[in-house]
């Protein structure tokens, strides 16, 4: 239930996730409970520069876990709300509104699905996904996942898992920068979109959901919209 009357939960774990990157495990008085959907964000009240910041941050667990909160963010170097974050300790207390936001996967999706995280918008898509493939998918599902480095691929391993285990789910790891050891696909996310989704052929049926940092979440938006997919077949977050 989305609340106005800040919650305040204390964090229970903190997990490295990469080098600049976290996981605040946020658990609530026992006697509230918070209901969101998949994709939906929290909206924090941080101390900072004198006075009281309102950041985002999106959900990043799963809304069937019925049990801690967790938020995944990298520390940005002029970025006060994520300093401030990292400064903070077990048993520390946090206060925040929501859920909050309409970039949300209810059930499985109605048609092939491609999921695209650039950074840690993985944040967002992990607990679609979860959702999707809970739902016995019925259409196939894909990942495409960007980062930097190897090093960056936030729950690896867990994705890893899902697309041994699921026939439907396909998952793409694409590094940008990747090292000499690395075996797996390369390239700009863009590139990579454009050439399997919009040169290959022309199916225009399926749904997209995209989010990431910055002005590449909004290029691969047009870039899909003006090959010929529907407008509201894709969805997009950004940061």
């Amino acid at each position: 239930m989305q609340q106005t009357t800040p919650y305040e939960a204390v964090i229970e774990q903190i997990v490295e996730r990469a080098p600049d990157t976290r996981s605040f495990f946020l658990r609530l008085p026992t006697d509230q409970h918070l209901t969101f959907k998949p994709g939906q964000f929290l909206s924090f009240q941080l101390p900072g520069d004198g006075k009281i910041l309102t950041r985002a941050y999106t959900i990043a667990s799963n809304p069937e876990d019925m049990g801690l909160l967790e938020i995944c963010l990298n520390l940005v170097p002029d970025g006060p709300g994520s300093q401030y974050l990292f400064t903070r300790r077990v048993g520390d207390s946090l206060s925040f509104t929501g859920p909050w936001g309409a970039f949300v996967l209810k059930q499985a999706p109605q048609a092939e699905s491609v999921f695209i995280a650039d950074g840690t918008g993985i944040a967002a898509i992990r607990p679609m996904l979860q959702r999707a493939l809970n739902s016995a998918p019925q259409f196939p599902l894909h990942l495409v996942y960007g980062t930097d480095r190897e090093e960056e691929l936030l729950y690896r391993e867990q994705l890893e898992n899902w697309a041994r285990e699921n026939a439907a789910f396909r998952f793409t790891a694409l590094l940008r920068n990747p090292s000499l050891q690395w075996n797996g696909s390369q390239g700009d996310l863009l590139a990579c979109i454009e050439d399997c989704y919009v040169k290959r052929d022309n199916d225009r049926s399926r749904h997209f959901y995209i989010c990431g940092i910055g002005k590449r979440v909004l290029e691969l938006r047009d870039l899909l919209r003006k090959a010929g997919y529907e407008r509201r077949a894709v969805q997009y977050e950004k940061w």
